[in-house]
């Protein structure tokens, strides 16, 4: 039912302070329903679910734009857009509620079945994922309803001096409800990384010994140059892209994985059994297909796990099948050509990394590794299944955003020293970087200042072909700006193009160009 509203209860005043009620009550529903979420669901909340449905909506040459600018912090800038939305929202319920009663709450419940929506679109969502939105709610229009009740009572404007107790009580419910958020929003914070960023669930799990052993790092595969990329990268550093605002929490024991579709016979896997095969490591480097030319969204790590082939051995594709559909504990897929996990190349099932279980944001229990192949056709985390299948019957997640549908690494070449726009001494300058075509090998990098001719770089031996090489050049500066590029050559002679393209639809391509300014 409207009221009337005096001209006084219109004021500024009265309306920021709606707005206030407005946030707080929100807050606080969506702390809490984050809060019931990081016991029920811990792999599904509402605003991570929200967040999922946002960036599946997003086409390729947005997400593109996101990782261009925010590189790994992508998600971290999706959730500030979440949360800064949020906040306008709740304020805007607020003064809806303060204006007529029912308004603000109405709002209220749209947000909430709106995350109850997005919920039950997630791949890894339990029955029980579905509590948390409808708490939440709730909690956010019972106190949205009493915060504005008190308000009203109190009436903010020029001549409320005179009723400081009905101001007090107010004060008084808006700083506790306050409090009940910040407090609710501290220990889902806890919860969430006790329970998955911190997992327990990877702590228990010990890794066999490989029955292969990695192939020896060849001496002065590891420059010394100050600034160089390592050859190895650690693990903390490694980038990080996926679609996941948090990782799923999988324990091992109740971990699956299945083989299906086009197979004579489907084949189920625990991780047990999994861990019982004969494991063998591998170094290999992987890249995002949207890393840019000169770009850090790639890296060279010691992976332990078992080949595919022989998992899909057992299954037996039948005769047709040249794709295959993984498929992310999330519901994220990648398209993977059957040939590049069945030859000789070793992708393998991956439980390990530098030495370690894999780390949660990096696919523990298990992902999937493929040299040569970048990871949006091949690098699947948190994997769950594999389906045999055919590319004109199946899809990866980003082949319908405008993808191309098998990614196969292109040459590449990267000045890590020194850094674009710096300031070196003139004189014999000392260049650096890391240059790649993996699963084909590099056998030459080159180096020219100013367009001038190409000088061929010191290549230090690759640990294989599916790793990066890197190299490095004492290249004369005279005094003054210079433009300085890279350029690798693959194994089979062919050197990568100097044609300037965006990753979209299949990978970035171009020189890597510098400018210093030798003083």
């Amino acid at each position: 039912m409207s009221r009337t509203i005096s001209k006084k209860e219109r004021t500024g005043t009265a309306l920021r302070w709606a707005a206030v009620c407005g946030v707080v009550a929100i807050g606080l529903g969506v702390a809490a329903g984050e809060l019931l979420a990081g016991f029920l669901s811990p792999s599904v909340s509402p605003v991570t679910a929200l967040g999922g449905v946002v960036i599946d909506a997003v086409p390729g040459w947005a997400k593109d734009l996101a990782v261009s600018l925010f590189g790994t912090g992508d998600k971290i800038f999706l959730i500030s857009t979440i949360a800064a939305v949020t906040v306008v929202l709740a304020a805007i319920a607020g003064i809806l509620e303060f204006r007529r009663n029912g308004a603000g709450l109405a709002l209220a419940v749209l947000a909430g079945a709106a995350g109850l929506a997005a919920v039950l679109t997630r791949a890894q969502a339990a029955p029980a994922a579905a509590i948390p939105p409808v708490a939440a709610t709730i909690v956010a229009m019972l106190f949205l309803r009493l915060l504005i009740q008190r308000l009203e009572t109190w009436r903010p404007g020029p001549d409320s001096n005179g009723m400081s107790l009905a101001r007090r009580s107010f004060v008084q419910m808006l700083a506790g409800t306050a409090i009940a958020a910040v407090v609710a929003g501290t220990v889902t914070a806890i919860v969430r990384t006790a329970g998955i960023v911190a997992s327990d669930f990877r702590r228990a799990v010990t890794l066999p010994a490989p029955a292969t052993p990695a192939e020896q790092v060849p001496k002065g595969a590891a420059l010394t140059l100050d600034g160089l990329e390592p050859l190895v990268t650690p693990n903390a550093d490694f980038y990080r892209i996926d679609t996941a605002l948090i990782p799923p929490a999988v324990n091992p024991p109740d971990w699956t994985l299945k083989v299906t579709g086009m197979v004579e016979r489907e084949v189920q896997m625990d991780f047990a059994t999994l861990l019982a095969k004969p494991m063998i490591a591998r170094y290999v480097t992987i890249a995002c297909v949207s890393n840019d030319v000169g770009g850090d969204l790639i890296g060279n790590a010691l992976w332990l796990g078992w080949p595919v082939r022989e998992l899909l051995a057992m299954a037996g594709p039948k005769a047709g099948a040249d794709m295959v559909l993984s498929r992310s504990a999330d519901g994220w897929t990648a398209g993977t050509p059957l040939e590049a996990l069945t030859d000789n190349r070793d992708a393998i099932l991956a439980v390990g990394m530098n030495g370690e279980a894999l780390p949660v944001e990096h696919g523990f229990p298990v992902r999937m590794i493929v040299p040569g192949l970048y990871g949006y056709v091949s690098a699947t985390k948190w994997l769950t299944e594999l389906k045999v299948t055919r590319f004109a019957d199946d899809e990866g997640y980003w082949v319908p955003r405008g993808w191309s549908d098998h990614g196969p690494i292109k040459t590449e070449s990267r000045i890590d020293v020194p850094r674009d726009g710096g300031s070196v001494k003139a004189g014999t300058v000392q260049f650096g970087g890391v240059a790649w075509a993996q699963h084909r090998g590099v056998s030459k990098v080159e180096v020219r200042v100013d367009g001038g001719a190409w000088h061929q770089a010191t290549l230090a031996p690759g640990i294989s072909s599916d790793t990066w090489y890197q190299w490095q050049a004492g290249v004369e500066l005279a005094h003054g700006s210079h433009e300085v590029q890279v350029r690798a050559t693959d194994s089979s002679g062919t050197a990568q193009t100097e044609v300037r393209a965006a990753p979209a639809p299949d990978g970035a391509t171009g020189f890597h160009t510098i400018h210093v300014t030798a003083n």
